[in-house]
């Protein structure tokens, strides 16, 4: 569970991903601004334009009773200029209505995908610029999740039936609905053979799909006491070709080799604890190597979660590493699924699984280097 740099929440916590804008139904608005708001739901460009020049007028204001702002009118409308002149008038991208709405969702709920991608963008550029401003002032802390790994985890059965690891705080750190997708994440991971790393037990779904596949190593990378506890007692020790490291990824990564198959599902953590994996991924992921991770990015919000996805994609392309989002339908909307569970991670209907690979032009390139720098010391 991971959350983004921009508040503390994390991936299975989706809701926690991007601050909800305070509704400013307690601060009389000015001329302008109600001009504003008016112009855009009337898709009046010219006029909002206008009111755009004024001092006084507020691009981030919400109207109180259903909570829409001006950018979400204009988005509504497929006014791309529009959207991109309150963009950079300050209207937060982010901001949600009463429903929990943003922007986003106006715009690709009534088919503008110009618009929508406009919107996209600037959340990249905002969420980029943030995580940067979090590491150049450390703001994140470097400790560990010791509360979580404090806390006593236990299993039961939810209220339809499946298992669940739930926290001292009845949030879910696993639940059993997930199995489909461990099934899709295994058979990615495991497409090579050879030598395959999870990190993060959780259920065991994704080490029993992965065990299915008979690899030549398993190793599981598991932090949490009770979880390694349950693990012991299942018999996972004796696994063929499992190798159980207990403790903390950060800690245990330097005495491990390199895989042909990596997944990473961790709960607790924060989305800078994501890229910080990432970053060990060339030491850790062979020249043809396949990796995945649990994708439960902002998964509350389609908007929210298309902009996640495009950041990690980026940052995992500057690395030299492509990703490619597979869609599979899925559905937890159960109320018996959620039943007395605090987070309510998944609410989407697709889930976009990720499939992560050295780039093979990066890798090319990488060769032709190596025989030139040969060649030039001869």
């Amino acid at each position: 569970m991971v959350s983004t740099v921009a508040c503390q929440g994390s991936v299975r916590d989706a809701a926690a991903f991007l601050a909800v804008w305070k509704m400013t139904a307690d601060a009389e608005p000015s001329a302008a601004t109600l001009a504003l708001i008016t112009a855009c739901r009337q898709q009046d460009r010219a006029s909002a334009e206008q009111a755009l020049t004024q001092p006084a007028v507020d691009a981030c204001f919400q109207e109180p009773v259903e909570g829409q702002s001006a950018l979400m009118l204009a988005a509504e409308g497929g006014d791309t200029a529009l959207v991109q002149s309150l963009l950079e008038k300050g209207a937060p991208w982010n901001a949600t209505d009463r429903r929990g709405n943003c922007a986003g969702d106006y715009a690709a709920r009534a088919g503008h995908e110009d618009t929508f991608e406009a919107i996209i963008e600037a959340g990249c550029r905002a969420e980029l610029l943030l995580a940067a401003l979090e590491r150049k002032s450390a703001s994140l802390s470097a400790e560990p999740p010791e509360g979580y790994l404090r806390q006593q985890l236990h299993y039961d059965n939810g209220g339809d039936g499946g298992e669940r690891l739930m926290d001292a705080e009845s949030c879910a750190v696993m639940m059993s609905w997930e199995g489909a997708l461990m099934q899709a994440h295994a058979a990615t991971v495991c497409s090579q053979g050879g030598d395959i790393l999870n990190v993060g037990f959780g259920l065991g779904l994704v080490d029993d799909a992965i065990q299915s596949r008979q690899p030549r190593s398993h190793t599981i990378i598991e932090a949490h006491p009770d979880v390694h506890a349950r693990m012991l007692a299942k018999g996972w020790a004796d696994k063929p070709g499992v190798i159980i490291v207990f403790g903390r990824w950060q800690d245990v990564l330097p005495q491990l080799g390199q895989f042909d198959g990596i997944f990473f599902d961790t709960y607790s953590e924060y989305y800078e604890d994501l890229r910080q994996f990432h970053l060990a991924l060339p030491k850790l992921l062979r020249p043809d190597g396949i990796y995945s991770f649990f994708n439960g990015l902002a998964a509350t919000n389609a908007t929210f979660h298309t902009v996640c996805c495009r950041v990690v994609a980026g940052e995992l392309a500057r690395m030299g590493i492509s990703t490619q989002f597979i869609p599979l339908p899925i559905d937890a909307s159960g109320n018996d699924t959620w039943k007395d569970v605090t987070n309510k991670y998944w609410q989407l209907d697709t889930y976009l699984l990720p499939v992560c690979q050295w780039d093979s032009e990066e890798q090319e390139q990488d060769v032709q280097n190596d025989d030139e720098e040969r060649a030039a010391t001869g």
